[in-house]
């Protein structure tokens, strides 16, 4: 019995400590780092779909961990990553707007703008989709005040 409460005290202590370890409350990445849970952020703009990324074609940059499913797009996202970083760190756009942060689904995804927005949910997505430009102007303006939390 003490060791099921151990056990079970641990995973509440990584569930609640996971992003400390991390530590970069920016960006949405997993407990490791990594960043869009594991996909190709340049893929989107030039094949126009998620594509996972291989561990052997890394990238750091600002605290999170890229993957690259190519040499050559790993080598567009060297040059300006800006361009293919997605938007609100990877969080959710709607819960963003919705003064949150909350996962955002690297399979629910729409670029806007030449920008990757992200949502948590195909549900939560079709809402977003009534008002994209009045949810993208809500969340840049809350965006800068819950960054950092």
């Amino acid at each position: 019995m003490a060791i099921k409460r151990w056990a079970a005290a641990f995973i509440l202590w990584m569930l609640t400590t996971a992003g400390a370890l991390a530590a970069t409350p920016e960006l949405n990445l997993s407990w490791t780092g990594l960043a869009l849970r594991g996909y190709d952020p340049v893929a989107y703009f030039t094949v126009g779909e998620p594509v996972k990324g291989k561990r052997s074609l890394s990238v750091e940059h600002g605290g999170g961990t890229y993957r690259f499913s190519s040499q050559e797009t790993r080598e567009l996202f060297l040059a300006d990553p800006d361009k293919y970083l997605p938007v609100y760190g990877g969080y959710c756009a709607y819960g963003t707007a919705q003064n949150t942060k909350v996962d955002g689904d690297p399979q629910v995804w729409h670029i806007v703008d030449g920008r990757l927005y992200l949502n948590i949910t195909r549900d939560v997505d079709k809402v977003w989709q009534q008002d994209i430009a009045g949810y993208i102007a809500r969340a840049d303006r809350i965006w800068p005040n819950i960054k950092y939390d």
